[in-house]
């Protein structure tokens, strides 16, 4: 069985105006449950909140405050599950919601969890609808958009293919609606960096919030988080089922058989944030480096910030250079104790891990 995420935007369920289009949301529905019949597990992130609830509020346009966005997402997001319920349940199927916020990838706890919730509900036959709380997010604890989001949820459930559904039928070597001439690429290894920085930074709508960059962007995150991607447009020829099975409109990345990251080190390089670092010596630097050894106390020279046992901490060599992030074991108090009493202390707990290197990922 393949697990698959289908990204889907905000101007792919809008009416030319804004607002919800019942044939929209029936037609990527139907597209689902179609994948879902042949064995796949989907989970749908789906834009749509704003769109849907700011006419509710009296608004001509989309909102463009915060509160504007949040009043609109408050209403909106129950019209929009509504929908996908009513949707779904021609087929008997029945979905779930989970509003998510930047910080439930930064807490452990919370990553776990969402993931464990996920599991269960993938497991129970149950279609997981996922969006952004935005009701409540603010500035510094957002995605973004939800291409970002979608992208850290696929290496999250170790996505075999994470699908970004736009109204462009994937990525050209220059602008199509400008140069005639543009070709599309079919399939790419990679993104290089020229290409994204070639990319402008537009919205495609006045409903939305991405673009063609914001899903490149995703697109290298999914990778670094080893699942590939396929960026392109939905029509009678190129439904879900056949963007599947590879014969999509649009531009397939990266390789079908990219290693996904373990869990935890995955949480570690993407969205943990370091509340204390270590400064290690030259033959600590080398073992964790060349080598893959746990962080010992006998190789580290200095202890920055307060922390407790189970934080997560950067390690750095005496210059500076951040080589490394993991999980310590030992408490910023306990460790400065024992590097005080490096000469007279036990030896023993010299032998006790101070990251382990399970719980180790190299910058």
């Amino acid at each position: 069985m393949k697990r698959i995420i289908v990204k889907i935007g905000s101007s792919m369920l809008s009416e030319q105006g804004g607002g919800m289009s019942d044939a929209k949301i029936r037609q990527h529905t139907d597209q689902i449950a179609a994948l879902i019949k042949e064995g796949y597990e989907v989970i749908l992130v789906s834009s749509g909140a704003v769109a849907a609830g700011f006419r509710q509020l009296g608004y001509p346009s989309r909102p463009v405050t915060i509160e504007g966005k949040q009043a609109a997402a408050a209403i909106g997001q129950g019209l929009l599950v509504q929908a996908y319920t009513e949707a779904f349940g021609k087929y008997d199927m029945k979905c779930a919601q989970l509003l998510l916020t930047r910080d439930v990838f930064t807490n452990a706890d919370q990553y776990h969890n969402s993931y464990n919730t996920l599991q269960e509900l993938l497991k129970r036959n149950i279609i997981p609808i996922i969006n952004e709380n935005d009701s409540v997010s603010i500035r510094e604890l957002t995605f973004g958009d939800n291409d970002m989001l979608s992208a850290y949820v696929s290496g999250l459930v170790k996505a075999d293919l994470l699908i970004l559904i736009t109204d462009v039928d994937g990525i050209y070597d220059k602008n199509p609606n400008t140069y005639p001439d543009a070709k599309r690429y079919q399939r790419l290894d990679t993104i290089p960096p020229e290409m994204q920085a070639s990319i402008e930074q537009t919205s495609g709508s006045k409903v939305g919030t991405g673009g063609m960059y914001s899903k490149v962007l995703a697109a290298q995150t999914a990778l670094e988080l080893g699942v590939p991607v396929f960026i392109g447009t939905t029509n009678e020829t190129s439904n879900l089922l056949e963007i599947s099975r590879g014969n999509g409109a649009g531009t397939y990345i990266g390789d079908e058989a990219s290693e996904v990251q373990r869990k935890t080190k995955q949480w570690l390089t993407h969205h943990a944030r370091a509340t204390g670092s270590l400064t290690v010596d030259t033959g600590a630097a080398e073992a964790l480096l060349q080598h893959g050894k746990s962080l010992l106390p006998i190789g580290v020279t200095e202890v920055q910030g307060t922390f407790s046992a189970s934080a997560v901490v950067d390690i750095r060599t005496t210059d500076g250079d951040p080589i490394a992030r993991g999980i310590s074991d030992i408490s910023s108090a306990d460790l400065r104790e024992m590097l005080v009493n490096r000469e007279t202390g036990p030896s023993s707990v010299w032998h006790k891990a101070v990251v382990h290197r399970n719980y180790i990922v190299l910058l």
